[in-house]
């Protein structure tokens, strides 16, 4: 099963690859930009077919993948009378959208893997259902018993328990009507929650049970975009401490420090991961299944915003390029004076490679850590 697991990973990694450079793609032809080249992998082509102007196919170091859009520097030399069709002279506006669909769509594929655990798969949550009553308790005066299914309180419908609860709490003491489904009768029962001193609020006395729950359309909608903005400002925090967690990674890596589960992990340890948890006996078939999603889901939220860093050769950088364009018309307009030519990117290309070497070298190091040193969370 952990085998499973991994490979389950690596399929879901090379998708969200493909609908990255997908994002890209489908943007690039709605302006009408030249196409030349769709792959997954880099290196060797093991296998691929054109249709229309552009070669779909995969190569053979499944490491990620590429969309070629052709003109993308002033220097790269267009077809005859194609010109128009380079990207670099599309207007800013369109690179923006172009660059950052690759992005949206980690977005996207973050989103509809949380709506589907809270719409279909179903999340781990305490239910309505009565296991355990409490001696002398309000519950067990009011006449409770356990496998009472509580529907309402106070004619309000119950439709998360770990927080309609709450209104018990604050009862200040009241009578409280609950309906209760017992053995498919639907009962209506009236109690007066009993104040605890060593709990500080008042309490029914029940104990209920926990497990797996699913919601409605709209509440699934609600509740994914609230979870998705939840990890993308993790994600975003994560980024900025990135710079002070490099030295514990080398200690973890090179000097035995044990590693922290909240540290840097790279994509062979979020498979191991993926693999542990899609392995555990732990977890039920379910649990195993939406843990498995929610690692794919923040991978590709953190991808998505990782993309976005305003530095070259990321997205965000050629992002970054379009729109100080942009601010450098903005001024010349103001100067009445005509538009400067666009920034061409390879004047920054040794910014570029520097970049590239650092983020090389923080791949590998975390390659080894993960081989050496992994990160088990004990599923």
């Amino acid at each position: 099963m952990e085998l499973l697991g991994i490979i389950a990973f690596v399929v879901a990694l090379l998708f969200s690859v493909m609908v990255h450079e997908f994002g890209h793609y489908l943007t690039a032809r709605k302006f009408g930009m030249k196409v030349s080249e769709f792959f997954l992998g880099f290196g060797k082509r093991l296998w691929s077919f054109t249709r229309g102007e552009t070669e779909f196919g995969i190569k053979a170091i499944p490491a990620g993948g590429y969309c070629r859009i052709e003109g993308m520097t002033p220097q790269d030399r267009m077809p005859a009378g194609e010109e128009g069709r380079a990207f670099f002279a599309a207007s800013s506006l369109r690179k923006l959208i172009v660059l950052g669909a690759g992005s949206f769509a980690h977005f996207v594929i973050g989103f509809l893997l949380i709506f589907s655990i809270f719409f279909a798969v179903g999340f781990q949550a305490l239910l309505p259902d009565i296991k355990e009553i409490s001696p002398q308790s309000a519950a067990q005066s009011a006449g409770f018993k356990v496998g009472d299914r509580i529907l309402t309180i106070d004619n309000e419908k119950v439709d998360n328990w770990a927080i309609d609860s709450k209104k018990i709490g604050q009862s200040e003491g009241r009578e409280i009507t609950f309906t209760v489904k017992r053995d498919g009768e639907i009962l209506t029962i009236k109690a007066t929650p009993k104040y605890l001193e060593s709990e500080k609020r008042y309490l029914l006395g029940v104990i209920t049970k926990v497990g797996t729950q699913r919601i409605g359309l709209f509440p699934s909608l609600k509740s994914a975009s609230t979870a998705t903005w939840t990890l993308s400002k993790e994600s975003v925090k994560s980024l900025f401490t990135l710079p002070a967690k490099v030295p514990q990674l080398v200690r973890q890596t090179f000097m035995g420090e044990e590693r922290d589960p909240n540290g840097l992990v790279g994509v062979v340890g979020a498979a191991r991961v993926s693999g542990e948890a899609v392995g555990s006996t732990n977890l039920s078939g379910n649990q195993r299944l939406q843990t498995f999603m929610l690692i794919v889901a923040s991978l590709n939220i953190f991808v998505g915003i990782f993309n976005l860093l305003p530095i070259l050769p990321l997205d965000g950088g050629h992002m970054a390029v379009a729109i100080a364009d942009e601010i450098r018309a903005l001024f010349a307009r103001i100067r009445r004076k005509p538009r400067p030519a666009g920034i061409d990117v390879n004047v920054l290309t040794p910014i570029t490679m520097g970049v590239f070497v650092v983020l090389a070298v923080l791949t590998v190091v975390l390659l080894i850590a993960d081989i050496i040193n992994p990160i088990s969370l004990n599923f």
